[in-house]
């Protein structure tokens, strides 16, 4: 005699098939329904994979840890750009990744190879002055060549040098910073160790770059102070090459409260704006994610 399920639940029958397993939801025949040893049970069932879950997610977080300190350590850096001198390519309150992947002389590397250094790359290094701040500046000349402005252009084994990065603002005229090197007075902004070891790199009026070094300067080069000041970079100081620009603050003359285009106009009775137009002028959205050639 076989016995069916009650209804509402599937009319298969128990018994009539040899070997036929039987359906969990049925109780058993020697286990009472309503027994505390079921729920219990199934309790203890459905906690073993939660804690499981809790711990696998520990391991995933641990190793995304220990995977971005190693990207941070050794591959990428963030930086955020001070001043002024390297506008308009790159502008007060932007945020920079930089490819640290610099040193290495052979693949494999874990970005683009950036080992190579060319005329014309962005660089992040080490203050020759300061070591403990960063500048990022455009590398001008390479190790052993030839190098002097003339009216603030650039000229490289004495031909001019085609930089369309650069841009010239009006200023006061200055003959240090605009026809270098200039031996016969200093500009007050020199470091007076590279006044005196530039004396012994100069001839014919033409200064030439060391072994292993490298001549920057600044894109916007009337508000730069770069290799004309302090003198070279060696190789050894370089951190690497910035390749986006993740994030932009705004203008940091922007007050809380006062559109941009006001805080520049100098209008101190701009209204108050509003919290969500106070959002859109707290960074420059437009410059998020950009990269840098």
């Amino acid at each position: 005699m076989s016995v069916t399920v009650e209804p509402g639940r599937d009319s298969r029958q128990l018994g009539s098939e040899p070997g036929h397993e039987l359906d969990e939801t049925v109780p058993r025949n020697d286990e009472p329904a309503g027994s505390a040893a079921g729920p219990c049970a199934s309790a203890s069932v459905r906690a073993a994979p939660h804690r499981h879950s809790l711990l696998q997610a520990g391991q995933s977080l641990l190793n995304f840890i220990v995977v971005a300190l190693f990207i941070i350590t050794f591959t990428v850096q963030p930086f955020r750009i001070p001043s002024e001198s390297m506008e308009p390519t790159l502008l007060v309150g932007d945020f920079l990744l930089v490819n640290k992947d610099i040193g290495l002389e052979v693949p494999p590397h874990v970005m683009a190879p950036a080992s190579v250094i060319h005329r014309g790359d962005l660089i992040v290094f080490h203050y020759p002055i300061d070591s403990s701040l960063h500048l990022v500046k455009r590398v001008i000349g390479l190790p052993g060549e030839r190098i002097h402005l003339r009216d603030g252009r650039v000229y490289i084994d004495g031909h001019a040098l085609s930089e369309p990065y650069a841009i010239y603002r009006p200023s006061a005229p200055d003959s240090y910073r605009d026809d270098f090197p200039r031996l016969v007075s200093a500009d007050p902004g020199v470091d007076s160790r590279w006044w005196i070891e530039m004396h012994s790199l100069v001839a014919n009026g033409e200064l030439t770059v060391p072994a292993d070094s490298y001549f920057v300067l600044g894109d916007n080069r009337n508000d730069s102070e770069d290799s004309r000041y302090w003198g070279f970079v060696p190789r050894a100081d370089i951190v690497g090459k910035p390749f986006l620009i993740y994030f932009s603050l705004n203008d940091a003359s922007s007050t809380p409260g006062q559109s941009s285009a006001a805080a520049l106009a100098g209008d101190g009775s701009a209204h108050h704006e509003s919290p969500a137009d106070a959002l859109v002028d707290f960074a420059r959205w437009d410059r998020a994610m950009r990269v840098i050639y």
